[in-house]
């Protein structure tokens, strides 16, 4: 009686969380994306400390670089996403025409399908209205750009001083084992996902250039923004370009830029970043689609976006305990796969 009361409290307590995480969504988003910019940014911090710069001046340095990345990324990808806004509906018309031309074809070649059935369940004019609505997020996202910067100032600021307060609290101070190694798990994950979702986009954005599709560096962006969610972040990143290339082109731009993104998420997903990152901070697949689904709900569009990284995070915060341990095993890849891959390298 008293487990299952317990087991009521949990579920209880959730609940209220979640509701008030959706309550507070306008507020929390820029704060998650500000902590994970912070966390990206702490090994620049350290390097910068390391080599005698003082703390207010390693980040007023950081935050400058963020302001000039930031202003960079409003010029020439903010125009795109105008742009692009602008003329979804003529997107979205063309693309119609063409589905509606192919299934005139298939009808002469004798096979009848539901049009009505197929627009209403399987559109790929609804794949680009999603991508209007992720865009949508996005520039609600830049808009927030001078609160972000200006949250992930006073978080480095207080990276820089938590050492010498741990220092301070002396034997009072908790254990800081778990909590050090935690944020190290995180830290790396981070970095390391930066880096291969960095070059990812610019690879995307340098391909889809070279095809001459439109708006090359917005799609870079995506295929950035969408490499952190493993295994379906590319495909939901690769649908709007191809089907642009599609509208604009032709097939045949349209099935190279599909085979462009497959190379490039095939080299980086399966050689680059698994010499970096080894095994230790993977999801399960069904773990990737339900942290997609559950925080896009929450967060909107750029909850999508986080849903990999704040799964991650917990799933890291798991395995730091015995007793939770067990949970983060139940959210990570299947470990016999992991061990029989392990055995023939």
């Amino acid at each position: 009686m008293q487990h299952g009361s317990s087991t009521m409290m949990t579920a209880a307590a959730f609940v209220v969380v979640v509701a008030g995480m959706q309550a507070a969504v306008s507020l929390l988003v820029p704060f998650l994306l500000a902590a994970f910019i912070a966390i990206i940014c702490l090994p620049p911090l350290y390097w910068l400390h390391a080599r005698g710069m003082s703390s207010a001046m390693a980040v007023l340095l950081i935050a400058l670089t963020l302001v000039l990345v930031g202003a960079l990324i409003g010029i020439f990808v903010g125009a795109s996403v105008a742009d692009f806004s602008h003329n979804l509906p003529t997107y979205q018309a063309r693309l119609q025409l063409q589905t509606d031309a192919l299934l005139n074809w298939l009808a002469g070649m004798g096979l009848h399908l539901d049009s009505q059935l197929l627009r209403d369940n399987f559109s790929p004019a609804q794949a680009m209205g999603m991508a209007g609505k992720l865009l949508a997020g996005l520039g609600n996202m830049l808009a927030n750009t001078f609160l972000i910067i200006l949250t992930v100032i006073f978080l480095l600021l207080e990276a820089s001083a938590m050492p010498h307060k741990w220092r301070v609290m002396g034997e009072h101070a908790p254990s800081g084992e778990h909590f050090r190694r935690f944020v190290a798990s995180v830290n790396s994950y981070l970095a390391i996902k930066g880096w291969v979702s960095l070059a990812t986009g610019v690879m995307v954005a340098i391909w889809l250039s070279v095809l001459g599709v439109d708006y090359p560096l917005l799609w870079g962006l995506i295929a950035f923004l969408f490499n952190f969610v493993p295994n379906i972040g590319s495909i939901i990143a690769a649908v709007p370009a191809v089907l642009l290339a599609l509208i604009q082109v032709g097939p045949g731009t349209a099935l190279f830029a599909g085979a462009g993104y497959l190379v490039v998420n095939i080299v980086m997903g399966n050689v680059i970043e698994p010499r970096y990152m080894g095994r230790g901070v993977g999801l399960s697949t069904l773990v990737v689609f339900l942290s997609l689904v559950f925080w896009g709900w929450i967060l909107g569009p750029i909850g999508m976006l986080l849903s990999v990284p704040l799964t991650m995070i917990v799933k890291l915060a798991l395995e730091t305990g015995e007793e939770t341990r067990w949970i983060a095993v139940l959210l990570g890849p299947d470990v016999v796969a992991d061990e029989k891959r392990e055995g023939t390298t």
